[in-house]
């Protein structure tokens, strides 16, 4: 078997802002398998400053794990514990290179017979005027769950626009979320969320910076509306830690991305860990491409976890890989009618 990587930056249609600031572009890397006359390809994409593994060395690892591909994928995964995005980039490559179809990893009604993935419409942080235009535009392509980033402008006004929402929308209508990603301080986080609660909030992602255990457990015992945990999972990597942090802060949900916390054999043991003590829990995609959302989005089918995921990503980028990946009415579909840009992947491969 053979193995080689390849860098690909992303481009924002648009400027998205989040409370750690603006992104206007994506790195991410793929990772191509050849053998027997046959390619997979996985992708490897880190958030800067959020992902574990936004390190100096991480081409280096990513060289690595190419000259070492002999080895195997467990043993392969094993080495690779400290950075979750390219384990996920590996296993996806794996499943890929063993496929009849290299983009069908995880056969289903989903990728066979076009059934579909419910997820949230995704407003990003902006000021009052376009946060809203967002949200009506989201509500016209028919999004019936809206998750809307917040910490980034007065609170005031983001309390503003979610008064609005529900001035026109019941909860019945339309399911509000929110993501924090950490922006509230602990010391104003639980008068914020008494303040969101009025608006029935289905839950709030991620309200204080993450490493504060103590405190998150406390917001999560007393708190009016459920918190979601994010970046809180991220660089916890051994079974018995990730127990320590469930039992200790007994979050309502949490929320994972299989590549910030180790690809879907990490994800699937936090999940068997939440459901032991009735934790709830979503799929979201971290900005992948669409090699990435693909894979996600099958393996999230097959899950059979039928609330809304966080998989509406795929229309952000100006040169995004076209796939058969659609979104139709609030709904992730793969669609008969599309097919993947080989032109564009054989660059990639090459």
């Amino acid at each position: 078997m053979e193995a080689s990587y390849k860098k690909y930056t992303l481009d924002f249609k648009v400027p998205s802002g989040t409370s750690r600031g603006v992104l206007t572009q994506k790195e991410t890397w793929f990772l191509v398998l050849r053998h027997d006359g046959r390619f997979g390809i996985g992708e490897c994409g880190i958030l800067r400053g959020l992902s574990i593994d936004d390190v100096p060395d991480y081409e280096e690892k990513l060289a690595w794990t190419c000259q070492n591909i002999h080895l195997g994928l467990e043993p392969l995964l094993d080495g690779l514990t400290e950075y979750p995005s390219i384990q996920f980039g590996l296993e996806q490559a794996f499943l890929s290179v063993g496929a009849n179809d290299p983009f069908e990893l995880f056969p289903s009604d989903f990728t066979k017979k076009q059934a579909p993935i419910s997820i949230n419409g995704l407003i990003w942080m902006g000021d009052e005027s376009y946060m809203l235009q967002q949200l009506e535009q989201k509500l016209k392509e028919g999004f019936r769950c809206i998750k809307m980033k917040i910490g980034a402008i007065e609170f005031a006004k983001e309390v503003s626009i979610l008064k609005s929402i529900r001035s026109n929308y019941s909860p019945h209508e339309i399911e509000l979320r929110v993501d924090a990603n950490g922006a509230f301080s602990v010391e104003e986080a639980m008068e914020k969320l008494e303040k969101l609660s009025a608006f029935d909030i289905h839950s709030i992602e991620q309200p204080i910076r993450a490493g504060q255990w103590d405190a998150m457990a406390e917001l999560c015992e007393n708190t009016p509306l459920p918190i979601a945990l994010d970046e809180e999972l991220i660089g916890i990597f051994s079974v018995t830690e990730k127990q320590k942090l469930l039992q200790t802060i007994q979050p309502q949900y949490i929320i994972l991305k299989p590549g910030l916390v180790g690809g879907f054999a990490g994800s699937k043991q936090w999940i068997q860990l939440a459901e032991k003590q009735q934790t709830g829990w979503w799929i979201t995609s971290a900005l992948e491409s669409n090699i990435g959302l693909n894979a996600i989005a099958q393996w999230t089918f097959i899950l059979n976890n039928n609330m809304p995921q966080g998989l509406g990503t795929g229309s952000l980028y100006t040169n995004n890989i076209e796939s058969p990946l659609l979104v139709v009415c609030g709904k992730l579909l793969y669609g008969p009618a599309k097919e993947w840009n080989m032109d564009l992947i054989n660059e990639i491969c090459t």
